[in-house]
């Protein structure tokens, strides 16, 4: 049986840094200069060692989850799909600015991998760790390329040349490359690295607070209104259907349906923004993201799972 979650408990602290973050950008000394200086320690080495240690942490058991394996990536090829194609719909599409979906289009698809790993252990227990480990490891890779080929095509910066420099794309495929070679952080290490990327967390978060800028979502409401259904309605239902369709066990979908409501990737300011584009406009999405997970993960872990469990 699926034990309760207070998902305003789980969810809480992350819009409080976020919070944390703007109040501290805009009523002390500690202004854009100082803060731009903590996205690039986030995004150039804290946040690189969290994946790296996430995806090395459990070893890869790709035979026993293979169904699994199976509907995350379908999952994520949907939303990395349905987010390139906002632009291109009939009516939505003429709202839309390019540049700004480039930067945006991210957020859909991405999720917070700290979220992940908290609510997949308080729903699924250990077996949950493992299987989101599992997800993080196959799906991370998809979604870093996903998230940086817009926005390298729209800059004309080079695809191959932007993706073989971005250091989370570089520490996902270290991080494969060192699990599927059976490599471990040594347990003397472990603590260490630990801080280190576990630091990345609130940073980015408050990092994401000090750049946000509200305003700039009501200028692109078309853009905010299609990326955030689709990363808090569509993914889940698409989830639902994919653990029906994969007859995944118990705990598989719940892990699948957990996976696919997550609030977005706290590093897709810090993405967007080191990378030329408005990682203003981002932050908020972030920060509403967060907001609807609060929703979305109910909707998810409740309704749908029941539907599919019963199934």
């Amino acid at each position: 049986m699926l034990p309760p979650v207070n998902f305003l408990q789980l969810l809480l602290p992350d819009f409080a840094l976020i919070l944390l973050g703007y109040l501290v950008c805009r009523y002390t000394a500690l202004n854009r200069t100082v803060w731009e200086q903590v996205e690039s320690l986030v995004y150039f080495f804290l946040f690189p060692v969290l994946l790296f240690q996430s995806i090395v942490r459990s070893p890869l058991d790709l035979g026993a989850t293979s169904s699994l394996i199976g509907a995350g990536l379908l999952l994520g090829l949907s939303g990395i799909g349905l987010s390139y194609l906002l632009p291109h719909l009939p009516g939505l599409g003429r709202h839309i600015d390019r540049r700004e979906h480039a930067g945006a289009a991210q957020v859909a698809f991405r999720f917070n991998s700290y979220i992940a790993l908290a609510l997949s252990e308080r729903v699924a227990g250990t077996q949950g760790l493992l299987l989101i480990a599992v997800l993080i490891g196959v799906c991370v890779p998809l979604f870093n390329v996903g998230a940086v080929w817009p926005m390298a095509r729209h800059s004309d910066t080079g695809f191959l040349r932007a993706l073989v420099r971005n250091p989370l794309i570089i520490a996902t495929a270290l991080g494969l490359a060192a699990n599927f070679a059976g490599f471990r952080v040594p347990v003397w290490l472990e603590p260490t690295v630990s801080r280190v990327g576990g630091a990345s967390i609130p940073l980015g978060l408050m990092a994401a607070g000090a750049g946000m800028r509200l305003a700039h979502l009501a200028q692109q409401k078309a853009l905010t209104t299609g990326v955030l259904a689709i990363r808090h309605l569509l993914l889940p239902l698409v989830a639902a259907g994919l653990a029906w369709a994969f007859s995944l066990d118990a705990a598989q979908a719940t892990v699948l349906l957990a996976f696919s409501a997550l609030p977005t990737a706290s590093s897709c300011y810090v993405l967007a923004s080191r990378m030329g584009y408005n990682g203003a406009y981002v932050a908020g999405l972030v920060t509403l993201s967060t907001l609807l997970g609060l929703a979305s993960l109910p909707f998810a872990l409740g309704f749908l799972r029941g539907l599919v469990v019963s199934a």
